[in-house]
C-alpha cells in the first residue's frame, strides 16, 4: 500500500458529467485540477455502467432552441459524429477523450473519497482509496467541488444540507407535501435486449419476482422489443435511504427486471421467442439524496416563473419531474410533470455552500428544493451547472477569493467567453477587438422565402409559426389550398421572454376571406413593429377546409408547430405540451415575409451566442460567402475565434433514446478560410477543411497587423447558406 499527497489548484470529487465539465472548465482557464471519481469510467449515470440517456433543457424536443451549449454542447456534437448509434461504450470514450485532452487535469478513477479534513475555515483536504491499486491519496487544494451527486464531501465537511421533501409552508410550493418528510425519488436499473436470430430459452433465477402478483403489468407499459430507455419507471427506494439501503434497492430492482423478462419470455403474451437479455445493470442509478444548501435555494416558483436572476450562470428546461414514492409499485402514473414556458435560470448563489467557505457544488446536489430539484437533476443541466461551478472555482483561485465573494459579472463574462450559455446575456469582452469593428458581408438573407412545396398539411389543428420581428414583421404570406370559400383566423402573439417559443400575449387577430383554390399565396395582413427585436408567434386557427403546404427544409429563425390537446391528467395549461413540432421537425410551411434584419452581418458581433428573441447570427444568401470585419485603424491580431451554428434546436442524445439522421449538424460551416487585409490586399492566415465543431480557435503563427478580417465560407455540412454566430479577434496578449 502507498500513501500519497496530491496538491492541485482545485479538487473536483465526482466523475459524472457535472464533475467532468467542472474539471474541464477550470483546466481551460489555466488551473491545475484533480478530478477524482469512484468508478472505473467517467460519465456517472450516463456511463456504460448505468446507461441513463442524457436529458436536458430540450425536454426531448418540447423546448425549442434549448440544447445545452458550452462543454456539454461539445460532448453532444462530438458524440453525434462518433457515435450516431448510441453505443454506451463509445460514449464513455467520448467523455474520457474530452478530459484527457486537457493537460491541466489529473484524473484519478476508482478512487473513493471517504475522509474530509475541514474546520470553520473550510476544507483543507480530502482522502480517497484507489481501489485495485492500494493507494491512499490525500488531495489538497484551496477550493473543492462536490460533484458526487450524493453530496458526500459536503456532508463530511459539515455542510448544511437537506434530504427529502420540504413542507408546503417553507417555500409556498404548490407541489410540496403539506408536511416535510424524508421521501426521495428512487433509484433505477436498466436492461438491454437483443434478437439472437434463433430461439432462446429463459430460465428465471430463483430471486425473479412474479410480477403478475404486482400492479406492474396493469400500470406500466411492457414491450418485448423496447430498449432500456423505455423502462425508466423500474424505480425503487423512494421510501428507503437511497444510499445506506443501496444494496437492498439493487436486489429489489434485479428481482423485478428478471421478473419482467420472465413475463415477456414465458407468459405467452409476447412475440419474444428469439429475444434474449444482452445486459442488465448492476449499479443503481440514483436520482436523489443530499441537497447542499447555498445562499439561495431554487424553488418551484423560480423554475415555473423563469426568475431572471442577476447572478444567473446556467439554465435548465426539463420539466419538474416528480415520481411517486412507491416507484414501480405505485398505482398512479410513474411521473408527474410540469413544464415552464421555456428555459429557466440557475443562480450562482445555489452553487456554493452556505457554511463551508471554500466548497462549490454542481450536479443534483445543488441548493434547490425537492420540487425544483425535480427539474435540475437531469444530467445535461447538471453539466452546465458543472461548467459554471468549475469556472467559478478557477476565478476563486486566480483572485484568492472565496466563492461567496466572487464578482458574478466577471464570472458571467468568463462563461460567455468560454462559449457557455448564460441565457439572455450579451458578451461584453473588452479584450475582443471585434467589438470595435464594422461588419459587412458578400450577401445576407434579407427575406424569408420558402416556396418548394413537398406535401400539404390539412389544418385539422391550430398551426404555429415562429418568425423573427427585426425590426418588424411584415408581408407574411402562406401557400395554401382551400377546398371551399372560408374565413381563416390568424392571431399574432408576443412570447414576451426571449427564450420562450409559446404564445403568451395576444397582439392582434385577423380574419381573412380565402377563396376556394389550390396553391394560392394568402397575405396574413401582419404588420408588427415591436419596441425591440423579438420573435413573433403566429397562430393559424384550425380549419379543415384549408391545407398549408410544407417544404422539406429547415429555415433559419423559423419554427413550425402544431397544437395538440392536453391529456386529462394535465390539470393546468402547459403551452410546451400543447405546441409540438411532431411531423414538422426540419420542415417549414411554405411562406414569405418582408425584409428582415434578423440575419444581418452585425448579428455576429452583438454578443449573443445563441437564439434569444431572435436567431442572433449572420446568415448568407448562398455559397460561397464571406463575413468581413473592418477597423478604422489597423489592429494587431494574434488569435481569431469562429463560432458556427450548431443548431441548438436539434435534440441530440448520447444513447439510443432516439436517432438524429445526420452525423454532423448541417448548419455547421465545413470549409472556410480566415483572411486578413494588409495594405489593401487580402491574405489567408488559416484554412479549415471538414470542420464539424461549433467553436474553432485559430492561434496565428505570427501576429498580424491589419485593418480587416474576413471569414470566407466555401461550404457547409448541408445547409444552403453560411451561418456564423460570432467572430472574435484578440491581440497576441489579449485575454481571449
Amino acid at each position: 500500500m502507498r500513501q500519497e499527497t496530491v496538491n492541485r489548484d482545485i479538487t473536483v470529487v465526482g466523475g459524472g458529467l457535472a464533475g467532468v465539465c467542472a474539471a474541464i472548465a477550470a483546466a481551460r482557464l489555466g488551473r491545475t485540477v484533480a478530478l477524482v471519481g469512484n468508478r472505473p469510467v467517467l460519465g456517472g449515470n450516463s456511463s456504460s455502467e448505468v446507461r441513463v440517456w442524457v436529458c436536458g433543457a430540450t425536454g426531448h424536443g418540447k423546448n425549442h432552441h434549448a440544447r445545452e451549449g458550452g462543454i456539454m454542447g461539445e460532448l453532444f456534437v462530438e458524440n453525434q459524429y462518433r457515435n450516431p448509434h448510441g453505443n454506451p461504450y463509445f460514449w464513455d470514450t467520448t467523455v474520457l477523450d474530452a478530459v484527457r485532452a486537457e493537460p491541466n487535469v489529473s484524473l484519478f478513477l476508482n478512487t473513493d473519497v471517504r475522509l474530509v479534513d475541514a474546520d470553520e475555515s473550510g476544507i483543507a483536504s480530502v482522502t480517497g482509496w484507489m481501489m485495485g491499486s492500494e493507494r491512499l491519496i490525500t488531495f489538497e487544494s484551496p477550493v473543492f467541488l462536490d460533484c458526487t451527486g450524493d453530496g458526500l464531501v459536503g456532508h463530511l465537511a459539515g455542510a448544511r444540507h437537506r434530504i427529502g421533501r420540504e413542507g408546503r409552508a417553507e417555500y409556498g410550493e404548490p407541489w410540496a407535501p403539506e408536511e416535510p418528510d424524508d421521501i426521495t425519488l428512487g433509484s433505477t436499473l436498466l436492461f438491454y435486449t437483443k434478437d439472437a436470430g434463433e430461439p432462446v430459452r429463459y430460465v428465471p433465477p430463483s430471486f425473479a419476482k412474479d410480477i403478475s402478483t404486482t400492479s406492474i403489468p396493469e400500470r406500466r407499459i411492457i414491450k418485448a422489443g423496447d430498449n432500456g430507455c423505455a423502462y425508466w419507471w423500474i424505480e425503487f427506494g423512494g421510501e428507503l435511504d437511497t444510499v445506506h439501503d443501496n444494496d437492498r434497492i439493487r436486489d429489489e430492482l434485479w428481482s423485478v427486471i428478471y421478473g419482467i423478462w420472465d413475463h415477456i419470455k414465458n407468459s405467452g403474451k409476447f412475440d419474444a421467442d428469439t429475444m434474449t437479455l444482452e445486459w442488465v445493470g448492476a449499479l443503481p442509478g440514483k436520482r436523489e439524496y443530499r441537497r447542499l444548501l447555498g445562499d439561495y435555494v431554487l424553488t418551484q416558483h423560480d423554475v415555473l416563473g423563469q426568475t431572471p436572476f442577476e447572478d444567473r450562470v446556467a439554465f435548465g428546461g426539463w420539466s419538474i419531474d416528480l415520481h411517486p414514492p412507491q416507484g414501480m409499485y405505485a398505482t398512479e402514473a410513474g411521473a408527474k410533470q410540469r413544464y415552464a414556458d421555456g428555459i429557466y435560470h440557475v443562480p450562482y448563489r445555489s452553487l456554493y455552500s452556505v457554511n463551508v467557505p471554500n466548497l462549490l457544488m454542481a450536479g443534483r446536489n445543488i441548493s434547490a428544493s425537492h420540487v425544483a430539484f425535480g427539474s435540475t437533476r437531469v444530467m445535461a443541466t447538471c453539466a452546465t451547472i458543472g461548467q459554471a461551478a468549475g469556472t467559478a472555482a478557477a476565478l476563486c483561485v486566480e483572485h484568492g477569493a472565496r466563492p461567496r465573494d466572487l464578482d458574478t459579472g466577471e464570472l458571467q463574462r468568463t462563461l460567455l467567453r468560454e462559449d457557455a450559455s448564460v441565457i439572455g446575456l450579451q458578451l461584453d469582452d473588452p479584450a475582443d477587438l471585434a467589438r470595435t469593428a464594422t461588419a459587412t458581408a458578400t450577401g445576407t438573407l434579407a427575406r424569408l422565402v420558402v416556396d418548394a412545396p413537398a406535401q400539404s398539411w390539412r389544418l385539422d389543428a391550430d398551426a404555429g409559426i415562429v418568425l423573427p420581428a427585426d425590426p418588424a414583421l411584415t408581408g407574411v404570406r402562406l401557400l395554401l389550398d382551400a377546398a371551399a370559400d372560408t374565413s381563416l383566423t390568424v392571431e399574432l402573439h408576443d412570447p414576451v421572454l426571449g427564450q420562450n417559443y409559446v404564445p403568451r400575449e395576444l397582439v392582434a387577430t385577423s380574419v381573412l376571406a380565402v377563396a376556394a383554390g389550390e396553391k394560392q399565396w394568402v397575405d396574413l395582413g401582419v404588420d408588427w413593429r415591436p419596441d425591440s427585436p423579438r420573435n413573433a408567434f403566429l397562430v393559424v386557427k384550425a380549419d379543415p377546409l384549408v391545407s398549408l403546404h410544407v417544404a422539406d427544409q429547415a429555415t433559419p429563425g423559423v419554427l413550425c408547430l402544431t397544437r395538440v390537446p392536453l391529456r386529462p391528467e394535465h390539470e393546468t395549461p402547459q403551452p410546451l405540451r400543447e405546441w409540438t413540432d411532431a411531423g414538422l421537425l426540419r420542415r417549414t410551411f411554405c411562406l414569405e415575409t418582408g425584409e428582415t434584419a434578423a440575419f444581418a452581418p452585425g448579428k455576429a458581433l452583438d454578443g449573443y451566442q445563441r437564439p434569444y428573441a431572435g436567431p442572433h447570427m449572420w446568415v448568407s444568401d448562398g455559397l460561397p460567402a464571406a463575413l468581413e470585419l473592418a477597423w478604422p485603424e489597423p489592429v494587431t491580431i494574434g488569435r481569431v475565434e469562429v463560432i458556427a451554428d450548431d443548431d441548438v434546436n436539434e435534440d441530440l442524445i448520447n444513447l439510443h433514446h432516439h436517432r438524429t439522421p445526420f452525423e454532423v449538424l448541417p448548419t455547421l460551416v465545413r470549409d472556410y478560410r480566415v483572411e486578413v487585409r494588409r495594405g489593401g490586399a487580402w491574405q489567408a492566415v488559416a484554412e479549415v477543411a471538414a470542420n464539424r465543431r461549433r467553436r474553432v480557435a485559430h492561434v496565428l503563427a505570427e501576429p498580424v497587423t491589419a485593418d480587416g478580417l474576413r471569414i470566407v465560407v466555401e461550404s457547409t455540412n448541408g445547409a444552403p447558406s453560411a451561418h456564423l454566430v460570432a467572430v472574435r479577434a484578440y491581440s497576441p496578449r489579449g485575454d481571449g
